[in-house]
């Protein structure tokens, strides 16, 4: 395991890198409010030693990379895009297997568009579709929206009150299949605050745009697809994922029973085995 800066667009964006340079590459990208530090390690470790050279990055915003003034976002989901072929560009890797999850997932659905030379195969996990109308598509339910408007209230400037609330969150947005641990949470989320340079900053995701340029143009994606979605997602309900399986020829929908939106480690020999069956056939 291994940690690097590197610079991107003139933002500094914090890497960490798994397994065998000489393996195949595999770029992790993570969602909203999230560090890298949501792709947890053993989770990692354990696509690595399947045969994979794993990088896991920080957003901007998030973790130890750049951070903008909250309420401020000099940025695209489109610039973040760019920021995964950069943070591959300063690893020398030309070609890559990318999984995204969340909003991870429509930065990854950007970058394999926009770069389909350099993405082998494409997995993308609890998250929706980018370029295409989903209006009649299941919203985000009601019980999480009123949890998030909670959010409001919070003094984000204090660690303990934020700490609580993203615990919340990670209870709100888990699935029945499995128990929920919320030490485990707690310890994460903890973790994350703590580390992150200014961990409120990381509020500037939720004012994100970009991806215009993709509008109707989903269809086009050239890299074999693999969709993972949890059928209980309260975030983006499995018709979401349902949607993208049915805009991608060839598209292979994984569905977690009772799962939410999360990398739940119960999932984790399900979620593997899948990812391992679609990119074991694609090497180069």
């Amino acid at each position: 395991m291994s940690e690097r800066i590197i610079m991107a667009d003139g933002a500094e964006i914090a890497t960490q890198a798994f397994g065998d340079p000489s393996h195949q590459p595999t770029l992790l990208i993570m969602g909203a409010m999230a560090s890298m530090l949501w792709w947890p390690e053993a989770f990692c470790r354990r696509l690595a030693a399947q045969g994979r050279y794993v990088i896991r990055y920080d957003n901007r915003d998030t973790g130890l990379s750049t951070f903008y003034e909250p309420g401020s976002s000099p940025y695209t989901m489109d610039d973040m895009a760019e920021d995964a072929m950069r943070v591959l560009d300063a690893y020398g890797i030309d070609t890559v297997h990318l999984i995204g999850m969340s909003l991870g997932g429509m930065i990854a659905q950007i970058a394999a568009l926009a770069h389909p030379a350099r993405v082998i195969t494409l997995t993308l996990i609890s998250t929706t579709p980018i370029g295409i109308d989903t209006s009649a598509l299941p919203r985000t339910s009601d019980t999480y929206m009123e949890h998030a408007a909670a959010g409001e209230s919070i003094d984000w400037t204090d660690n303990a009150q934020v700490i609580d609330f993203i615990v919340k969150d990670t209870r709100m947005i888990a699935g029945t299949a499995h128990p929920y641990d919320e030490a485990g949470a707690r310890n994460l989320v903890e973790r994350d605050v703590k580390r992150a340079k200014n961990f409120v900053s990381a509020t500037n995701h939720f004012m994100l745009k970009g991806g215009e340029a993709w509008k109707n143009k989903l269809s086009e994606l050239a890299a074999p697809l693999l969709i993972i979605h949890g059928t209980a997602d309260p975030i983006f309900p499995v018709e979401h994922g349902e949607l993208l399986a049915e805009a991608i020829e060839g598209a292979k929908l994984l569905r977690l029973e009772s799962g939410g939106h999360e990398i739940h480690p119960g999932d984790w020999n399900e979620i593997i085995a899948a990812i391992d069956a679609h990119t074991g056939a694609q090497r180069r």
